[in-house]
Parts: C-alpha cells; sequence; structure tokens
C-alpha cells in the first residue's frame, strides 16, 4: 500500500453561471490528494493520510477518496475547516490563491501522526503541505521515522505564495530528498528552486545526498530522468490540453504504479533501476498525465482507459 500524506482541498475553478456572470465551481483538490485518487484508480493499493474536516467540504473530499478506493482510515478528521485554492487559468497554466489559516489540513502536528500497519511499503510526501507550519514539521518527521524501512517519494511541487522563508524550504527539501529514494519535480519547481540551474545539477546534488532517482517533468517537452548510472529522455505524450491540473500528481502516481506493476517498487529495486525499466515507469506516467490535462480540473484516469 502505497500512503499519500499532505493536503486534501477544495479547488474553486472560475467558470461562468448560466447567466454569463463569473463564478468558481467548487472541485476536490490538493497535490497529494490528486496522487491518491490516481493511484487507487490506477489500480494501485492506495490510502491518504492528512487533516480531513468534518466540514461540508470535508465530506466531499472523504467521499471522493473512497469512491476511487483509496483508504481513508489512517486520515486526521477534525472540526477545522478546509482548505480553499481559488484558481485563475492563463493558457490553460493554474495559478493559485490559498485560504488555509488554522485549516484541517495545517494544524496537523507530529502527536497526530499515527503507526502504519506492514502493508504500508511507501509513502508520498510534497506541495506546500511541506512549507505550512505546523504540518510541516510533521510531515518532515514522519519521513525521517519512516524513511530506512520503506520507500520514500517525494513531489517539492512548489507553491511561491505559501513560502514565508525559502532558505529554510530549501534546506527542508534538501534534507527530505537525502532521505527519499524518489524525487518529481518539475521544471517550474527547477526555476524557483535554483534559478539558473540545470536539472543535471540538482540531480547530481540530491543523488549525492541519498535520493535513488530524480525526474522533472518539463510540459510539452517531456521529461528527463536521472540515477546514479543511467540518464534518460523521454518525448511529451501529444494531447490537446484542457489544462494541467493534476498533471504533475497523475505523473507521480502513474510511475509508483508502473515501478509496482513490475515488482520494482522497493528501496532495492529502486537503487538497482536500469535505462528500459526507468523508460518504461516515464513512459506510462507521461501516458496517465496526458488523459489528465485532456479534460478540465484534475480527473485522473482509471485503469482500463490506458488498456
Amino acid at each position: 500500500m502505497i500512503v499519500s500524506c499532505g493536503e486534501a482541498l477544495i479547488d474553486m475553478l472560475p467558470g461562468e453561471t448560466r447567466a454569463g456572470a463569473p463564478a468558481f465551481e467548487p472541485l476536490v483538490g490538493g497535490s497529494l490528494f490528486n496522487v491518491a485518487i490516481a493511484l487507487g484508480r490506477l489500480g494501485t493499493e492506495a490510502a491518504f493520510f492528512g487533516g480531513l474536516s468534518t466540514d461540508f467540504f470535508g465530506e466531499r473530499l472523504k467521499a471522493a477518496l473512497e469512491a476511487s478506493r483509496v483508504d481513508t482510515s489512517f486520515a486526521d478528521i477534525s472540526d477545522r475547516p478546509t482548505t480553499l485554492a481559488f484558481v485563475s487559468l492563463t493558457d490553460g497554466k493554474a495559478q493559485y490563491a490559498f485560504f488555509d489559516e488554522h485549516s484541517a489540513g495545517r494544524m496537523l502536528t507530529e502527536a497526530d501522526l499515527p503507526a502504519f500497519p506492514a502493508g504500508v511499503t511507501a509513502f508520498h510526501f510534497g506541495s506546500f503541505s511541506l512549507a505550512a507550519e505546523p504540518c510541516g514539521s510533521a510531515f518532515e518527521a514522519l519521513v525521517r521515522r519512516e524513511h530506512l524501512s520503506r520507500v520514500i517519494s517525494l513531489d517539492p511541487n512548489i507553491r511561491p505564495s505559501l513560502i514565508k522563508n525559502r532558505d529554510a524550504h530549501l534546506a527542508r527539501l534538501d534534507r527530505l530528498a537525502g532521505m527519499a529514494d524518489i524525487v518529481k519535480l518539475s521544471d517550474d519547481d527547477l526555476a524557483w528552486i535554483a534559478p539558473g540551474g540545470s536539472f543535471d545539477a540538482l540531480a547530481e546534488n540530491w543523488l549525492g545526498r541519498g535520493a535513488k532517482l530524480v525526474v522533472m517533468t518539463r510540459g510539452g517537452e517531456g521529461a528527463v530522468a536521472r540515477t546514479r548510472r543511467v540518464s534518460v529522455s523521454l518525448p511529451a505524450v501529444p494531447v490537446t490540453i484542457a489544462d494541467t491540473i493534476g498533471a504533475g500528481d497523475t505523473f507521480s502516481a502513474g510511475m509508483m504504479t508502473r515501478l509496482t506493476e513490475k515488482g520494482l517498487f522497493t528501496k532495492a529495486a529502486i537503487a538497482r533501476l536500469g535505462e528500459d525499466q526507468v523508460t518504461d515507469a516515464l513512459a506510462f506516467a507521461a501516458r496517465a498525465a496526458s488523459v489528465t490535462v485532456s479534460r478540465p480540473g484534475a480527473d485522473p484516469p482509471w485503469a482500463r482507459e490506458l488498456a
């Protein structure tokens, strides 16, 4: 089982009323929520750990997870409010404004970390849950507690407007990369983490700290990956884009799903991945993400859609 650890929220997507007036449509979302949904739909045993509210939106989030075959038994349920993310779209690319103060997700602390059963083999972390406090410290503590015995996947998924201390967040990412088996980032993340820097230099840094596989998505330019032994470049899947919401999350889920299907999603196997195995995992992830970007909002594909 792979547990996605982080935020679940409501994306307020721009639209219009029937009368043509500007309006926002509330849709379930959140990076780690999306990864859990995508894993469940792709047929991988999946669970979600993060703060969920008892409010109306929280109930919608819980129901959506369960409808996509995601185990919610580890979620921390409270009466704090659900985070809202208002989305603006420019040429299909999403930008966010978050309303997160004292939310169910943000106020998670180290004391709320559960004991996970042996059936949990991997954890996925990332996004603004690592930048907000106290939840950021709680998730880092969970990585530190679990990284020696279980697979750790990390997606920084930078949200600049929510990062109050750049240096502290960069230091946290370096620490987490050193404990992670897989780190996946986007070209936008690279531009924030290392302005003017190269993927190869950042990958070399994180591989030197302890990561085993570093992958970067590049939108329409495809994806690149590095291990200590191989370097892979893969073109994008041609598709008409509705928007990019959830694309990177689906890519992460697709990569983890493919490695799981091939019996390669273990700490030892990830450390030994060859060029063909990395290429295969990236190709499957790109196919899954191409379905998500072809339709509005974060709506990952089911396994049957990729058959």
